[in-house]
Parts: structure tokens; sequence; C-alpha cells
């Protein structure tokens, strides 16, 4: 018989106390957002950030980055890794949102229902459940829960998911578990944790701050 995993509400009450509240902010304008996690696909924050930086700098707007030639967008973000393909997908959305809207602008996302501005995203080149769903949360204010790596992970060794569970699986069963103004904390506080202690190849139990319920630490001790 599994060990039952701990709840939310005392996931979180332990990661606030070592890591601090998080309270809810956005992180930029939709399309800044959407563009900036295309970026960080397969990469690390410190890659993904360069390569953002480097586009700004090289191409100041997004209709120059419409009206660029794909080499040019794709020597920008070379940090990013990847590059040829991501330039693809930003240049087709940036083009395609010109040509529907009239301007390289997300913003009419705001009014719509969460839903819509979820198939409309996923409809997009490039995007998938987690990069829709950081413009949710990250930009719309909107309690969609991306699931990363670490948030994968942690979610595996503390119980929430199936030792099996796909990462596309999990949006949806920590959907449920999570309630909406949790959401955000959630999300931040788990990739904290990951990073700092819950270690891919060699997890910190000693230091854990969850060891004593999380029945994947309870194993070895």
């Amino acid at each position: 018989m599994q060990p039952k995993p701990p709840s939310i509400g005392l996931i979180l009450r332990r990661l606030e106390k070592g890591y601090g509240k998080r309270p809810w902010r956005t992180w930029g304008q939709p399309l800044d957002v959407l563009v900036g996690t295309i970026l960080s696909q397969n990469t690390n924050d410190r890659n993904s950030d360069a390569a953002m930086d480097r586009l700004q700098q090289v191409l100041p707007t997004w209709d120059a980055a419409a009206d660029a030639p794909l080499w040019q967008i794709a020597g920008a973000i070379r940090p990013a890794g990847l590059h040829r393909q991501k330039a693809d997908h930003i240049r087709t959305i940036l083009r395609g949102l010109r040509e529907e809207r009239g301007r390289c602008n997300l913003g009419f996302l705001r009014r719509w229902p969460t839903e819509r501005i979820w198939n409309y995203l996923m409809s997009l080149p490039g995007v998938g459940p987690k990069t829709a769903a950081c413009v949710l949360l990250f930009s719309l204010r909107r309690p969609v829960l991306p699931v990363d790596t670490h948030i994968h992970r942690v979610s595996r060794r503390l119980g929430l998911i199936g030792p099996k569970t796909s990462a596309e699986k999990a949006h949806e069963l920590l959907a449920a578990r999570v309630p909406p103004e949790k959401v955000y904390a959630f999300h931040v506080l788990m990739i904290a944790h990951g990073r700092r202690t819950c270690h891919a190849r060699r997890p910190d139990h000693a230091a854990c701050i969850l060891r004593n319920v999380c029945p994947s630490a309870r194993k070895r001790f």
C-alpha cells in the first residue's frame, strides 16, 4: 500500500516557512511572457534570459521581429538553444497576430474566458501546456498551473501524482488538487524546492523541510 501524500496545505506551509511567502505578481505583457517562455523551453533561466535580452536589443519591437529574416532572430536567441526552431515559431506567431489582429499584441486575451485563451494559445506553433499555462498564470492572472521539470519531479516524490505520470497528465491531476488561490504560490515554491533541495539526481533528504511527510524520503530513513 502506497503511503498517503501530504496535503497541499501542509506542503505550502512548510515551503513558505523555508522559502518565504510568494504573493501573486504578474511578470509582463502576454506576448512578452509567451516569447520568453518559448525561449525557456529545454534550457535554463540564465540562457533564456540572455536570449530574450539579445532579441530585444537587436529587434527592439515585436513588429521589427516580425519583419526580420529568420537568421537574424535565430542569431539573437542562440543562447536559448534550438534557436532556428524557436525563431521560426516566434516569427510565425508575430506575423499571424499582425495579419489577424492588425498588430503584434496579445492584450485582447484579457477579455476572454480562460478556456478560450487556453485553446487559442495551444493552437500557436511551439506552444504546449506549460507555455500556455505560463502566459495564463504569470501575465493574465488566471489560476492555471504550469508544470515544469521541477514541479513534475517533486510532485512525483511527494506522491501527488503517480511515478509514471507524464508532464501533460500532471497538469490535469495537479489542477484538481491545488486550490485556485494557491496555484501561484504552489508553482514558485515547488520550483524553489526542486532547485535548492529536491535535486534530480541527489535530493538532499537530510536538509529537506518536507522530509518527514514525503513518501520518497521516508523510504530512505
